[in-house]
């Protein structure tokens, strides 16, 4: 474990950090879509959360047990020995947010009954620029001498089949972002963030000592307009296998549709081999932001 502090970057190691995630994104040609050279993310945001907050806790009432805690993460990839003396505390999580283009936003915002081919190739090319950044965060802390581990790309990353949930993984970028102050779910189960429900989102564990970002929410889904206020169901409305309704998200007729219908259709369509959708994330109120600013829902998670 390093005793530089804040890796010598004047004691601020939260700007560093978020500055290198949107400098990633920014100055790459891997957030480029090669349809026509033009962006496929905007500037992330990025939010940070404790190792011992009790949220993650509290996921495995939420999720289920099987969703491992951060410190659970570092004690998987390093090994008990090697882990014995790291703490909870010791720890952070880095979440970011990949808000998805306008440009992009429109062409899906005009489907009906199946994904754009932006959107498919966003699917597909910016989840692997999504990538590229998980192992370049983690590279960029490693060589500050500090501890980092990208779930997602942990060979301990697994996705169960949940009798009370449906599909979840044994480690939740949408919670991970929740805990870590950047959104709120819908009632599709998407993230809500301040720059909408059309994203892509990743996540870091370190041992890099940062402040955690407040959580300006008070439940599970203060940013949804249903949640909140009742009428909206304007994303069940733009699914095109009714996998919304008022009691939430089916996750078995979604996947279904997107591995039984959207892989082929984007195939024969795009000639790319990816599911997609996201209809229910854009032409809805919650598209590119938080809908209405105010909170009144109880909470869920605390």
């Amino acid at each position: 474990m390093s005793d530089k502090g804040a890796t010598s970057k004047e004691g601020h190691p939260e700007q560093w950090v978020e500055e290198r995630i949107k400098g990633f994104i920014a100055g790459g040609e891997v957030n480029r879509l090669g349809l026509d050279g033009g962006m496929i993310y905007d500037d992330p945001l990025v939010g940070f959360a404790r190792g011992d907050d009790p949220i993650f806790r509290r996921y495995k009432q939420v999720i289920g047990r099987f969703h491992y805690t951060p410190l659970e993460w570092m004690k998987l990839a390093l090994g008990e020995k090697l882990a014995s003396g790291l703490r909870a505390r010791d720890l952070r999580v880095i979440a970011w947010v990949l808000p998805i283009t306008e440009t992009t936003r429109k062409e899906n915002r005009l489907e009906k009954k199946a994904t754009s081919r932006r959107w498919a190739h966003t699917r597909l090319y910016g989840e692997e620029c999504n990538q590229r950044l998980r192992s370049y965060v983690v590279s960029m802390l490693e060589a500050e001498g500090y501890l980092a581990l990208s779930p997602f790309q942990s060979r301990f990353f697994a996705t169960v089949k949940d009798s009370r949930i449906g599909y979840a993984s044994n480690w939740s970028e949408r919670h991970a972002l929740y805990a870590a102050g950047l959104g709120t779910f819908g009632l599709s189960d998407g993230l809500i963030t301040p720059k909408g429900k059309a994203m892509r989102c990743g996540s870091v564990i370190t041992n890099l000592p940062l402040k955690p970002t407040p959580r300006p929410y008070r439940g599970a889904g203060d940013y949804c307009l249903f949640h909140r206020e009742g009428p909206c169901m304007e994303c069940a409305d733009r699914c095109p296998v009714g996998a919304i309704t008022k009691k939430g998200h089916d996750k078995y007729s979604c996947r279904s549709f997107l591995f039984d219908k959207m892989a082929t259709h984007v195939k024969k369509m795009y000639d790319i081999d990816i599911y997609g959708c996201g209809l229910c994330q854009t032409g809805v109120p919650c598209e590119s932001g938080i809908p209405v600013q105010e909170v009144f829902s109880p909470s869920s998670f605390r």
